[in-house]
């Protein structure tokens, strides 16, 4: 029975570890696609919501990084792991509030620029 629990262990432990990986990979790739998308359209001199997407793209980007976080703390054994664990998803998660703080912001200011003066 004891080697089952520990197979059963070992197989969430890589299962966790692969989806963390991958997790990570998609916010690479998202914020690495957005990058690019927004430095294209600053070259054609298209940048009317160029800071809204970018930080858009950054948000999602931190969100895939972070989901991963959170998923690894299903596999932490220590406490000290733990604690910087979570000291990362606190830097992380704060991050996220400030972009989507600056997404409202850009948002209102672009609302603002294309309401018609009364």
């Amino acid at each position: 029975m004891e080697q089952i629990i520990h197979a059963t262990e070992t197989y969430l432990y890589y299962i966790v570890e692969i989806c963390c990986v991958l997790m990570e990979l998609f916010g690479i790739a998202v914020l690495v696609f957005t990058a690019v998308k927004c430095f294209v359209q600053w070259i054609r001199r298209d940048a009317t919501h160029l800071r809204l997407d970018l930080a858009q793209g950054i948000a999602l980007s931190l969100e895939f990084k972070m989901g991963s976080e959170v998923l690894r703390t299903v596999v932490v054994r220590e406490w000290e792991e733990l604690l910087i664990l979570g000291a990362v998803i606190l830097l992380r998660g704060l991050l996220t509030f400030l972009i989507h703080w600056e997404i409202k912001n850009e948002k209102h200011d672009i609302e603002k620029t294309q309401k018609p003066e009364e």
